[in-house]
């Protein structure tokens, strides 16, 4: 295999793993906060010490760098329920996971445990300030309800006050796959910085036209690929067949 069959073979790589990113994408056009993604690639140049001509000697190749987030908000999904909350601006929930670390998700489903704890429909629980789950006393579980800044009400008195955790960059953050994020380096935001909006939740900031156009332009240009990988083969072959009759 020659030095453009292995540029090309990078260009294909680096497609199929844009139509994967994209796909991805289309399976969370319903999924609540999820924020769409979009492959980073750079680019890598090898310099070989000899080459035909000059111009042959920088080849250059797609490398496949990761993905980022497009952290741009969704809209605001109606839902019903009191509790269910979305953050507007910047900021996730502060959620626990099983092995009693901090997780975070901008999904504002709440739900209230049998224990009395606030909860995701995950069943995650929710943490306040201090990195503690939020309780709601038994005799006030029908009058519970959470203010702009995320302070939780019991009737007429706070019991805590949501975690919100900002991040100075927020593609440092990654994903599990069930809406929750893991990461370290964030902030916990103060009530002032705080913006919830209760009765909903954030919709997907995907665009489904986007994402099927896009889709398109890739497996057109992978189809591009696959002409030129052809045209290579019918180029060698004749070359082949051209310097064996000379011998």
């Amino acid at each position: 295999m020659d030095v453009s069959s292995f540029v090309l073979l990078s260009h294909e790589q680096a497609l199929r793993r844009q139509l994967d990113v994209a796909a991805n994408n289309m399976a969370n056009v319903s999924t609540a906060g999820y924020k769409r993604e979009q492959a980073v690639f750079h680019e890598y140049v090898e310099n070989a010490q000899e080459a035909p001509v000059q111009d042959a000697r920088k080849t250059s190749y797609v490398l496949d760098y990761g993905q980022v987030h497009d952290i741009a908000q969704g809209a605001f999904q109606s839902t019903g329920n009191p509790l269910d909350v979305m953050i507007e601006g910047r900021g996730y929930l502060n959620v626990e996971m099983p092995d009693g670390s901090t997780g975070y998700t901008r999904a504002g489903f709440v739900k209230v445990l049998e224990s009395g704890e606030l909860a995701t429909s995950g069943g995650q629980r929710l943490l306040d300030e201090n990195g503690r789950p939020i309780a709601i006393p038994a005799d006030q579980l029908a009058q519970v309800s959470i203010t702009a800044d995320g302070t939780v009400m019991a009737g007429q008195d706070p019991v805590g006050r949501l975690a919100v955790t900002g991040f100075a960059d927020e593609n440092m953050l990654e994903a599990r796959g069930d809406g929750v994020l893991t990461g370290s380096g964030g902030t916990v935001m103060t009530a002032a910085q705080t913006r919830l909006r209760s009765g909903g939740v954030e919709a997907s900031n995907v665009e489904p036209i986007s994402e099927t156009t896009r889709m398109v332009e890739v497996l057109r240009s992978y189809q591009v690929s696959q002409r030129l990988s052809a045209d290579l083969s019918d180029m060698r072959r004749k070359a082949i067949d051209r310097l064996s009759r000379i011998g």
